[in-house]
């Protein structure tokens, strides 16, 4: 037996040497990188959570016991600084020392970031412990190993924290190999990073070294997927002596699967890796390429992860470090982690998916990639045969919608037979999806189907007012002053038609921070009517299926819709009741959905706190707070833009609406 020690408060670990062909794993979890977390415990897809689950699930399986358990250290200083700027790493080492209003203030101004007390500590135990791990492996003191860290790190940039990201782990760790280790001989090094994200951040770090190959293969949608630039597009292949030595892989769309993934392998990665004939393999191992994933929207299964990294293993030696980056459905990130962990211990032998096809648009990518690098890379020179391009997956099942309006509950049963006998017959086998997971995307399709031919209008009183921000939640994006990015609606329609009126509702504005402006108070509508107060609210007609995703958006974005969140029953009782709770996005603070009443026969529908809210918010317990100028400026807008106040009036609406006590 042979310890290699322990870290954050786990039990020990013995690794047994007994077996001479078993090869030597390391893996790192450390409890302490659970410390960084929202400051107001909002819940968050980059959550301490994420870390747990994945340690909890190879304890199950009895994976610990069989690695090589190892301390997780804090980065030093000058490890982390030939990647970041020292601002930067003066920023994370003393951010969490700082007040928390000045620690939220700074993340405001940062895309996509939260911070609090534990954020330095995990950030430099992360970036950390890949460097320990990278170092070992690349020693031969290990043949592998897993970093279960957090924060990721593959968005952070030289000198800016975005997307979740404070470090860039990997590029720290292979930064430390090629220039602090010169005696272990790493001199070429293969990042491959399938998170579903590109990996800005790397890329721009290695962006004219030919030491590094950076590969990554992501979604990308012409640059509306986030970080929403063309950074990630085939184009772009480095500069200088780098010129060639960064492929970008950017799907046109989500879904892309095992299928899709695994000919991206075999017609680009593996036969430039072995041109390139890499030292060690770094992994950029974000799981939100997996099926069920809330951010990610593809479909990668447990086993694919498996393929993938098995075809990995085929080089330099089967030195490989895997540093968690993304994942946000836990269950899918956890069983995609120990599948991995399966593929680094080599259980068992891991057989190819046969039968599956790419999609049109898979090959039509690969294709253009292939012909971008081929200057670079001779391999990549030769055009792929019709034969293999012509095999792929058919179009996405669509559900038109029916002719008739009165569409019943027999009608759709047989609907849904259909396509599920579609689904056996067809998608199963060519995309390897189990039926059951298909049966949540027929559902989904019927009930948008369903609901996209009725009209509400939706009331908008706080930043929503402005049009341009409301179609955030609509198309996709984001305004001047908003801090992350809203991925908008399925149907990116425009709202056929914009009215404005008042109503007899108190408007007032309470929390302190948000995700999505920083900090300050948002706009609630006391969701009671009192003839003595006057809120002004913009009208967008849209339909039904629009206003279930704007209420996602607005509550809880990591809810998985296969159902509605607010159905045709739903807005058959509300013209009764006046206001329904939803209670499948509770945790936000606008799951209270309120009738105001009637336009052209149509209802309208707002969504603020609930009632029980309103007294959080009178006793003090729930925080009544002014709004940040960014956001009062967009009420503003709104309002002047819609010609219903002056600039001097709707300012002075903000301002009672927020002195003015409840």
């Amino acid at each position: 037996m042979m310890e290699e020690g322990s870290g954050g408060g786990r039990s020990n670990y013995n690794r047994m040497n007994d077996a001479k062909n078993e090869r030597r794993v390391g893996l790192i979890y450390d409890q302490r990188m659970c410390k960084h977390r929202t400051p107001y415990g909002d819940d968050h897809p980059e959550k301490p959570d994420r870390i747990t689950v994945i340690w909890n699930k190879l304890e199950l399986a009895g994976i610990p016991q069989r690695c090589v358990i190892l301390n997780a250290k804090e980065a030093k200083d000058e490890y982390i600084c030939a990647v970041h700027s020292k601002n930067h790493v003066n920023l994370i080492r003393n951010i969490s020392s700082k007040e928390y209003s000045k620690r939220n203030r700074i993340a405001s101004k940062l895309n996509s970031i939260y911070l609090n007390e534990g954020s330095s500590e995990s950030a430099y135990l992360a970036a950390g412990s890949v460097i320990e791990v990278a170092e070992k492996v690349a020693k031969g003191e290990l043949n592998s190993a897993f970093a279960i860290v957090r924060p990721p790190g593959h968005h952070a940039e030289y000198d800016e924290a975005m997307g979740f990201c404070l470090f860039n782990n990997i590029a720290i760790a292979a930064s430390f190999l090629l220039d602090q280790r010169p005696e272990l001989g790493i001199n070429k090094i293969l990042i491959v990073d399938w998170d579903v994200h590109h990996g800005n951040g790397t890329q721009k770090t290695f962006w004219s070294d030919p030491r590094v190959l950076f590969f990554s293969v992501h979604r990308h949608e012409f640059g509306r997927f986030y970080p929403a630039n063309f950074d990630g597009f085939y184009t772009m292949v480095g500069e200088g002596p780098g010129a060639g030595y960064n492929i970008n892989v950017p799907w046109e769309n989500g879904r892309c699967g095992d299928a899709d993934y695994l000919a991206v392998w075999d017609h680009v990665l593996v036969p430039v890796a072995k041109e390139f004939n890499p030292d060690i393999i770094l992994v950029s191992a974000g799981f939100d390429a997996a099926f069920g994933d809330p951010l990610g929207g593809c479909r990668l299964t447990p086993h694919g992860y498996s393929v993938l990294l098995k075809k990995l293993m085929d080089f330099a030696q089967g030195r490989i470090v895997l540093a968690l980056e993304g994942g946000y459905n836990l269950d899918s990130l956890a069983n995609s982690a120990l599948a991995c962990m399966e593929v680094l211990l080599e259980d068992k032998p891991i057989s190819e998916l046969s039968e599956a096809y790419p999609f049109e648009s898979t090959w039509r990518v690969i294709q253009a990639v292939r012909q971008m690098l081929s200057a670079y890379w001779p391999t990549l020179a030769d055009k792929l045969p019709t034969k293999l391009t012509d095999q792929k997956a058919p179009p996405h099942i669509l559900l038109s919608s029916s002719e008739s309006d009165d569409e019943d509950d027999d009608a759709s049963k047989i609907i849904s037979k259909d396509l599920v006998q579609a689904v056996e017959d067809v998608v199963e086998p060519i995309l390897n999806l189990k039926i059951e997971d298909y049966h949540d995307e027929v559902n989904s399709a019927l009930w948008r189907s369903k609901l996209s031919k009725t009209d509400i209008w939706y009331a908008g009183f706080g930043s929503n007012m402005w049009k341009s921000r409301f179609l955030c939640y609509i198309e996709g994006g984001q305004v001047i002053g908003m801090k992350k990015l809203c991925s908008g609606s399925v149907d990116r329609n425009p709202p056929k038609e914009t009215r404005w009126k008042t109503f007899p509702h108190r408007l007032f504005f309470g929390r302190d921070f948000t995700q999505t402006w920083g900090p300050g108070g948002v706009a609630f509508l006391d969701p009671r009517s009192n003839s003595e107060d006057k809120a002004y609210m913009c009208l967008y007609k849209i339909t039904l299926e629009q206003f279930n995703d704007v209420l996602l958006q607005e509550n809880v974005p990591d809810h998985d819709m296969n159902s509605p969140l607010f159905d045709l029953n739903a807005l058959d009782s509300i013209l009764n009741e006046g206001s329904i709770p939803v209670e499948a996005v509770k945790r936000g603070w606008y799951h209270n959905v309120v009738y105001l009443g009637m336009e052209d026969d149509i209802p309208i529908l707002t969504m603020t706190c609930p009632l029980s809210a309103m007294e959080s918010f009178k006793s003090g317990e729930i925080p009544l707070c002014a709004p940040s100028k960014d956001y009062a400026d967009t009420l503003v807008r709104g309002l002047v833009e819609g010609k219903q106040l002056s600039e001097e009036e709707a300012t002075t609406y903000i301002q009672v609406a927020s002195t003015k006590p409840l």
